[in-house]
């Protein structure tokens, strides 16, 4: 069994930061991607920023800049640090993994619950 665990959402003002975990557990044979989707209230989930096995990253156009994506060495752990944050990133921020739960398993995509991150004053 897998299971993706965000934590360190919140309230934060306009141009302040914030920084987001996640951690994949269980039963995990090897990992594709990780990374974080977000959705707005009333908007479809977009996705933020991923980060691959071979550490290649990804951003959106409307947080590239100002997100930054790491991970821990054991790659089990990542790690969203969002800067200069504006009422529009306010959102639901869900962590997901891409990763192999067994040598027989092509592949499946899981999430994790969701944080709340709210950017207002």
């Amino acid at each position: 069994q897998v299971q993706i665990v965000e934590s360190g959402g919140g309230l934060v003002q306009p141009g302040g930061s914030l920084t987001l975990s996640c951690t994949a557990s269980g039963s995990i044979f090897s990992i594709f991607s990780m990374g974080w989707y977000r959705q707005a209230l009333g908007k479809e989930r977009e996705l933020a920023a991923s980060i691959a096995n071979d550490g290649t990253t990804h951003y959106s156009d409307s947080v590239q800049g100002r997100f930054t994506i790491s991970r821990e060495n054991t790659k089990l752990t990542v790690y969203l640090q969002m800067g200069n944050l504006k009422p529009e990133d306010t959102a639901i921020y869900y962590c997901y993994g891409d990763l192999r739960a067994s040598e027989y398993d092509p592949g499946t995509h899981y999430w994790g619950q969701g944080t709340q991150v709210t950017v207002s004053s």
